[in-house]
């Protein structure tokens, strides 16, 4: 573990788990979370042999608070400033929702070099919010309105999100844990409001359709339909469509949260692409 100083002076925690002659796969977490999000990952493919990296997005986790530059491009320079750092070399970048998008342009934005495969899963590509050329978008009132609860009462808002639609914790039969909500608000609140304020705007309305375009290595798009966050319609098989080598898997009835809600699945298909 430690921190990597961006041109800009942002200070970005990551962990860097394993051999360092492993191949390396190098996680990015969702909003408005951290690292600590894909735990059930980085330890699984630590068993396996690889060489597992994840970081704070700037302003999530333990990375600096700044107040500004929480947009796409900085968001991948940042990464780009990572594995610099590190010397990453024929890794898999693996994304989950905000994430998702991180990963597509990280790699339309700093190129293929390093990059042997791409995992989107529950991500926001190719475009959340609605507008005439994306007609199946949503509405910007709805993110509109997690902007203005966000700002009314983070700690709320924060209990609110994984308790209910982020995990499919409201759906009829479901079984709430409590260890799994609680994590998601402490993760939550280890940001800075600013950041995640802004992030919104961020994963919301960037579009990401020429990113994906541009992207020739191997990509994985992973999605639920049952995802209540990012909905499926719009993203995973729209995804899927524009990259030049995507697949797409299908989960019939998971969440959006569900690396960690459905970690023993996940992991297994991202093993198998991964050595595939």
């Amino acid at each position: 573990m430690g921190f990597v100083t961006t041109k800009d002076g942002v200070d970005i925690f990551y962990k860097d788990w394993g051999p360092r002659d492993a191949q390396v796969i190098f996680f990015h977490h969702g909003w408005p979370l951290s690292a600590d999000d894909w735990d059930a990952q980085m330890l699984f493919f630590l068993a396996q042999g690889y060489r597992v990296v994840a970081h704070d997005r700037r302003g999530h986790g333990r990375s600096t608070q700044v107040w500004d530059g929480h947009d796409m491009d900085h968001y991948a320079d940042d990464v780009a400033a990572v594995v610099k750092h590190l010397d990453v070399q024929g890794a898999v970048h693996v994304g989950h929702s905000t994430g998702g998008g991180e990963v597509a342009r990280y790699i339309a934005r700093h190129g293929e070099d390093r990059v042997a495969k791409g995992v989107l899963i529950s991500a926001v590509p190719p475009l959340m919010l609605k507008t005439e050329a994306n007609p199946g978008g949503l509405p910007k009132s709805v993110f509109d309105d997690l902007q203005a609860q966000l700002a009314a009462n983070r700690a709320q808002f924060y209990h609110d999100v994984p308790a209910g639609p982020f995990y499919g914790y409201n759906r009829p039969g479901a079984k709430p844990s409590e260890g799994i909500i609680r994590n998601w608000w402490r993760q939550g609140m280890m940001g800075g409001a600013k950041a995640h304020y802004d992030g919104i705007v961020a994963f919301s309305q960037t579009d990401f359709t020429e990113d994906l375009k541009s992207i020739s290595v191997p990509v994985l798009v992973m999605h639920g339909d049952d995802d209540q966050i990012v909905p499926y319609a719009d993203s995973g098989p729209l995804s899927a469509k524009l990259l030049k080598n995507g697949t797409l898997k299908t989960y019939a009835g998971f969440p959006h949260g569900m690396p960690t809600s459905e970690a023993e699945t996940i992991n297994a298909d991202l093993l198998a692409f991964i050595r595939g």
